[in-house]
């Protein structure tokens, strides 16, 4: 051997931006887990893929008990299923639903009333792979105009 060739090249630009998008990644990780409403994501699939803290603190179920459920199998109410089921069908086609009402079962059996937009997830290409329900808890509102109305 009489010596050795190298090449190199400075990727320094190439990791200043993959820091970057780990960064923007964490930030965004941090908005949806804090959030105050709740924010529930399933797959094309029905099957649950995001659960904020919020969602977790309604319903009384931790992310790691409903990731990988199917949310209207397993957490709709039976009266409720063929509406929600709608919705979330829907928004996979790409026809999203603003202020969409219905009811919950919480873990210990409560029932709260959530109201939710569900919106099309869609990959870099435009392709629909899911569906994200940003919601808010409308139990005491419903309670209090279900009192209005009978002591109206």
């Amino acid at each position: 051997i009489v010596g050795v060739v190298g090449v190199g090249q400075d990727i320094s630009a190439r990791k200043n931006a993959e820091t970057r998008v780990s960064m923007l990644a964490a930030d965004l990780r941090l908005l949806i887990d804090s959030a105050n409403a709740p924010i529930i994501g399933i797959d094309a699939f029905g099957c649950v893929n995001e659960w904020n803290n919020k969602a977790a603190e309604i319903t009384g179920y931790a992310k790691d008990e409903v990731v990988g459920c199917y949310l209207v199998r397993d957490f709709i109410i039976d009266e409720y299923k063929t509406a929600v089921n709608g919705v979330l069908h829907k928004a996979l086609e790409g026809s999203e639903t603003d202020n969409f009402e219905f009811p919950f079962v919480t873990k210990s059996g409560e029932r709260v009333e959530i109201l939710l937009n569900a919106t099309t997830r869609r990959d870099t290409t435009g392709k629909v792979f899911g569906v994200v329900g940003v919601g808010q808890d409308i139990t005491e509102l419903k309670r209090g105009q279900a009192e209005l109305t009978r002591v109206a």
